[in-house]
This record gives C-alpha cells, sequence and structure tokens, in this order.
C-alpha cells in the first residue's frame, strides 16, 4: 500500500480505519506497524529497525502525535490509527468474511480473557488458535517450535503482542524464514486493553492527545522514560523537520 509520507526518518500511511480493515481481510502477505512517537523516536536512532519499518507494506499513525505530526507536515486531515482500534474494527468486520485470526504473544490469561469475549460478542468468529511463549529472544520465537502450528493452519490474520521493537523484529524474521501468506499485525499494548486486564483511556481522552497520562499512572516504572525522554525528542525531531521542510518551500 502506497501514499506514504515521511515523520522524523519513518514512513508512516496516511490511511483511515476503515481502508486498513478490509485491506487487512481482503489481502495477504502484509507487514503492519502500528507506530507512535516512541516508534518514531527509537527508529530515528537506529537505522536496523527504521530499515525494518520502512520495508513494511503499511505503517499506521497509532498515536495523537504521529497524527498531528502528519497533518502539521502534509496539511493532510489523518487521524490516529491506532492498535486498539484495528485489532477490533478488523476482527468486527472480519466476521461475516470468515477470516481465520491467531494470536501470538502476551499471557495465557489475557489471550483466554479475549477469545472468550470475542465469542461471545461474535459466536462464529473465526479463531483458528492461539499461542504465548514464555520470555525468550526473537530467534526462538521465531523457531519450528512455534511456528509449525502457524505455518499449518496459515492464518488469514495473525496478531502479534510482544510490545515494540521486538515484534516488529518478529515479524520481519519470521517473514524472512517462511513462506507464509498470513498479514503480520504488531499490537502490542492492544491485547491487554481489549481483554480489560489494563484500563484503556475512553476516545475523546486519546483525541486530545492526553492518553498518556493514564498509561503512565499504571506503569510508571515502564514507562516514564518514553513519555518524559522519547515525547519530548519526538517534539524536537519534529521541529527541526518542520524547519526543513519550510526553508526547501520558501
Amino acid at each position: 500500500m502506497e501514499n506514504k509520507v515521511k515523520i522524523l526518518k519513518t514512513d508512516i500511511n496516511q490511511i483511515k480505519l476503515t481502508d486498513l480493515s478490509n485491506t487487512l481481510i481482503n489481502k495477504k502477505g502484509l507487514d503492519v506497524a502500528v507506530c507512535n512517537a516512541n516508534s518514531l523516536v527509537r527508529s530515528y536512532k537506529d537505522e536496523n529497525l527504521q530499515n525494518i519499518i520502512n520495508n513494511f507494506d503499511i505503517a499506521t499513525p497509532d498515536g495523537f502525535p504521529v497524527a498531528k505530526a502528519s497533518r502539521l507536515l502534509y496539511q493532510n486531515n489523518q487521524q490516529r490509527v491506532d492498535g486498539y482500534k484495528i485489532f477490533n474494527h478488523t476482527i468486527d468486520k472480519s466476521i461475516e468474511y470468515g477470516t481465520s485470526h491467531y494470536f501470538y504473544g502476551n499471557s495465557e490469561e489475557v489471550v483466554k480473557k479475549i477469545i472468550t469475549k470475542f465469542k461471545n460478542k461474535y459466536p462464529t468468529i473465526n479463531i483458528v488458535g492461539f499461542s504465548c511463549p514464555p520470555m525468550l529472544d526473537i530467534d526462538e520465537l521465531a523457531s519450528r517450535e512455534y511456528m509449525d502450528e502457524i505455518i499449518e493452519l496459515e492464518p488469514d490474520i495473525i496478531w502479534l503482542s510482544f510490545g515494540f521493537p521486538k515484534q516488529e523484529k518478529l515479524m520481519n524474521l519470521i517473514r524472512y524464514k517462511y513462506n507464509l501468506n498470513s498479514n503480520l499485525v504488531g499490537v502490542g499494548f492492544t491485547f491487554d486493553w481489549t481483554a480489560g486486564t489494563k484500563y484503556k483511556a475512553p476516545e475523546f481522552i486519546a483525541n486530545l492527545g492526553l492518553e498518556w497520562i493514564l498509561r503512565l499512572i499504571q506503569e510508571p516504572k515502564r514507562l516514564y522514560k518514553r513519555y518524559l525522554v522519547d515525547n519530548t525528542l519526538f517534539i524536537i525531531y519534529l521541529i527541526k523537520q518542520y524547519i526543513e521542510i519550510k526553508s526547501k518551500k520558501d
């Protein structure tokens, strides 16, 4: 899928949620990254990670800062296309098509809650399997021990929840090692929000760019650096890019 714009050093799609869901249901073999400010800052400083994401078929503007940056730099009407909405909206749209889903990552407790929730809401949902490995490195997660079942089932969509950048590196390795026709979508924390094991900020708060406050309150030790350091760097890098674009136009 084309129609990408560069934000910092990462190529981000100009895309709508409904279009992405339709694409995931109707096309095969796609790699999808869901990118927030932290993703773009990490990619800015890590060329290997930057290349991985830029070679994916789709990279969506997950958080308020990335969508806002797209609007600021390119005068478009880009809105947030975040992991939670991608996951739940695509599941909802997929029921009538019989799309098959596989959940890879997170904990068994969380994934089983998601499956129960979806089966209660959508009795005909086509969930073909799940796997919740222990804390392993990427090579182990991409080994035949975990991939044989996935390869045999070849689900239409594999939803990965390992967090950034582990899931993106894993997706890249899986695509390199195996001839797999499934769509790979990294949605990270979305599993926890969908299962209800973590609190998801209301949409109006997220649209104001304040979702990070609730996440920081819930997990201060894990997230303080991301929000206090990386978000500051995102603003600095964005201002630099904005000035560069303006200077080229003048």
